[in-house]
């Protein structure tokens, strides 16, 4: 769930600064020492806004916090929305893969990338990397057709496979990441809804592009996942 979401479906107030828009923004992100964003600040204070505890914690609020589905149920959506990726991405017509998704600068081509890319960086973090953004920036070959996108998300696909029958996937094992020490169990979560989120936007524009398909995904799908409520920001 994106943290103006989880602001306002919880009627706290807030006011969003886009620090890419914004100069004074920026310079106020600057001066409280963060790095990166979303970021949530009150007074000199702050916390990333990556995880639900430590938005819950920072605010004070009274609620529960944290996964709701076990590691279990988590590996096998995840497995799901990946499944569902390699069978989608054949869809889309190769013309179409330069075209931009609504509102933001990236590719379908990069989209189809990134939904897969998201799951190798949790792998390498389980394997010792610190999680940073850099790791979500990385895109594919400008020539990339969706064979070369299936090929790789298929090896993703696998090594998730691989690590699940025969890595450490204690829940509460900790990973470095960009907003701090983190439970396998929450990214994990993040991890899974992640991927899943895109995969729900390229079903989306397969269907703007005016190509049919079965729809993989439903909603019981994405239940107990803290899915952002629209398919695209805004």
């Amino acid at each position: 769930m994106r943290l103006k979401e989880f602001l306002s479906v919880r009627g706290i107030d807030f006011v969003s600064v886009n620090v890419l828009e914004d100069p004074a923004g920026l310079a106020e992100l600057q001066k409280l020492g963060a790095r990166s964003v979303p970021v949530l600040s009150r007074g000199d204070k702050f916390t990333f806004g990556q995880s639900t505890k430590q938005i819950v914690d920072f605010l004070g609020l009274m609620e529960k916090s944290g996964p709701e589905l076990s590691t279990d149920e988590l590996y096998a959506r995840l497995d799901k929305f990946l499944g569902a990726a390699l069978e989608l991405l054949p869809l889309m017509p190769h013309d179409r893969l330069d075209t931009h998704v609504p509102g933001r600068p990236r590719s379908y081509r990069t989209l189809a990338f990134h939904l897969f890319r998201v799951v190798d960086a949790f792998l390498d973090t389980n394997q010792g990397a610190t999680l940073v953004q850099a790791m979500f920036a990385e895109k594919p070959a400008d020539d990339a057709d969706t064979a070369a996108l299936v090929a790789y998300g298929a090896g993703v696909r696998q090594r998730l496979r691989d690590w699940w029958a025969n890595g450490d996937t204690a829940a509460t094992r900790t990973l470095a990441t960009y907003y701090g020490p983190q439970p396998l169990h929450d990214l994990f979560e993040r991890t899974t809804w992640h991927s899943g989120q895109h995969v729900r936007q390229w079903m989306m524009l397969l269907e703007k592009e005016g190509v049919s398909h079965h729809r993989p995904l439903v909603d019981r799908d994405f239940a107990k996942l803290p899915m952002p409520q629209n398919v695209w920001d805004g």
